[in-house]
């Protein structure tokens, strides 16, 4: 097996159960992505669904995040799976698809992520190839253990069919959206990401993760939730982003001085 690297150090800490806490960055800056790699967090995560932040930023932010040591990793918008194999071939660690919501869209995902015969990953690695640290054929041969597929879970339909995507070669850990669980789960009623059904589906799908021998991954509106999650048994959190950080540093600075 390789020695470890930037790109296969998350795959290997979640391998040996350890806790990942990472930052989540939207906004379309990549040097953001780059300072917030530098703070103590264990990885970044850049999320091109609902921020603002496009695949071109994201690529170029993917360097100056493995430069910091740290790994990144990458919400691709729905359905976007073409942009997945792009993703590893910058250099991402971890890929995140949102509303998995049938046994076709994690088959898709599945290919997309992996090399054969796991998947239907094409070659043209560069990034990636250069963080790992080895050669063509070494990079072929680790990709698939080292290039993590997310797949969310999020919604009524993707909860019930959880064992499957589970169970599915491919697909290497679940990523849990509260605020969307929360919305499935009330009917479309109300988006409340604090609610005790919210948590309780959490906690079904740490034990079925468990299970499984597969991680979970969540995404925290606040460092106490993400230290929830943790103590339900998630092994990776994403803690607010970077423009609640940015808020709420400016609204404490500002509330120092009386404004």
């Amino acid at each position: 097996m390789a020695t470890q690297t930037v790109l296969s150090s998350l795959a290997d800490r979640l391998a040996k159960g350890d806790t990942i806490v990472s930052a989540w960055c939207g906004l379309p800056e990549p040097g953001i992505a780059g300072l917030l790699a530098r703070a103590n967090f264990d990885a970044v995560t850049l999320d091109m669904q609902h921020g603002p932040i496009t695949l071109g930023e994201v690529i170029r932010a993917v360097p100056l995040i493995n430069a910091a040591g740290k790994p990144a990793l990458a919400r691709i918008a729905v359905g976007e799976f073409q942009n997945v194999s792009r993703l590893f071939d910058a250099g991402v660690s971890g890929v995140i698809a949102p509303m998995i919501n049938t046994m076709d869209d994690a088959r898709t995902f599945a290919a997309y992520s992996k090399y054969p015969p796991m998947g239907e990953r094409s070659w043209g690695s560069y990034g990636g190839l250069g963080a790992s640290g080895l050669d063509q054929n070494g990079y072929l041969r680790e990709a698939n253990r080292f290039s993590l597929s997310f797949a969310m879970i999020e919604t009524r339909e993707a909860m019930a069919i959880l064992d499957d995507i589970l169970a599915l070669d491919g697909i290497d850990a679940v990523f849990v959206g509260p605020s969307d669980l929360s919305i499935a789960l009330s009917g479309g009623k109300q988006v409340n990401a604090l609610s005790g059904e919210v948590d309780q589906a959490i906690r079904h799908i740490i034990a079925r993760a468990s299970a499984a021998g597969k991680p979970v991954a969540i995404y925290a509106q606040s460092g106490e939730r993400a230290k929830a999650f943790l103590d339900m048994g998630a092994k990776l959190v994403t803690v607010m982003s970077d423009s609640a950080f940015l808020r709420s540093a400016a609204d404490a600075a500002l509330k120092l001085v009386g404004r």
